[in-house]
């Protein structure tokens, strides 16, 4: 990722932002696009293999991780699916700003997709605490019971294989909110350089490459979403 604090040393062509080993601003941006599109393509291999092992345990253990899903509550997965395409929005309408001189906006969207995505993991963390008291969290003291307060006599291994689920859940989702984490802490620092006017129409690289980080972690909970709280929730 473009660094987000570079030096104010003028280039070769005179911009404040052009790096020394770069000999044009368009160089400069495509060398750090082709590196961002690199790192999201190991993203995608990383997260790809997580979707594979969620595909293979659901199709070995389909009633299990239908049960499991069920208790998971699809209003907070919808509502925060609503703030992450919102935050997508303001992210590329801080973009639209830098393009066009608009430094206030550029500040005003970058600080609401911080708080978007604040909200988001507010949400999660509310589903968190609710899997924290219903003992949903794999080890020693994981609890399942069915609706019916049964412990599965139909499979024995119920509570195992709910535990998959679980675990997969917390892994899957934990990632993400890491990501999330991460996007909103890079979020701070240009939303600080943006208020001392350092982006422009010429220059807002960090903004596009931000931006493409920010919208691959929407994509990934548009996927998770899906798999984790509405297949399993209304499987039969």
């Amino acid at each position: 990722m473009a660094s987000l604090a570079d030096t104010h040393t003028p280039g070769a062509h005179g911009h404040s932002s052009l790096q020394h080993q770069f000999d044009t601003m368009e160089q400069q941006k495509e060398s750090s696009t082709l590196g961002m599109w690199v790192f999201l393509v190991t993203e995608i291999m990383f997260f790809g293999g997580l979707f594979l092992a969620y595909v293979a345990y659901r199709t070995r253990y389909p009633e299990a991780f239908a049960a499991a899903s069920h208790t998971l509550d699809v209003t907070m997965g919808a509502v925060n699916t609503a703030v992450l395409i919102c935050s997508s929005l303001t992210m590329a309408l801080a973009i639209w700003c830098a393009q066009t001189n608009r430094r206030k906006g550029i500040v005003l969207f970058l600080l609401l997709t911080i708080l978007l995505g604040a909200v988001f993991l507010g949400v999660k963390a509310v589903e968190y605490a609710d899997k924290f008291e219903h003992h949903h969290v794999p080890g020693a003291s994981f609890q399942f019971h069915t609706e019916g307060g049964h412990t599965g006599a139909e499979d024995p291994n119920l509570a195992q294989h709910t535990q998959l689920f679980f675990s997969l859940y917390f892994v899957m989702t934990g990632l993400h909110a890491t990501h999330m984490i991460i996007g909103i802490a890079i979020l701070g620092f240009l939303a600080f350089y943006a208020w001392r006017g350092r982006y422009d129409r010429e220059y807002h690289n960090p903004l596009e490459m931000t931006g493409l980080y920010w919208h691959f972690v929407d994509i990934v909970w548009i996927f998770l979403f899906p798999l984790l709280y509405l297949l399993g929730a209304h499987a039969s």
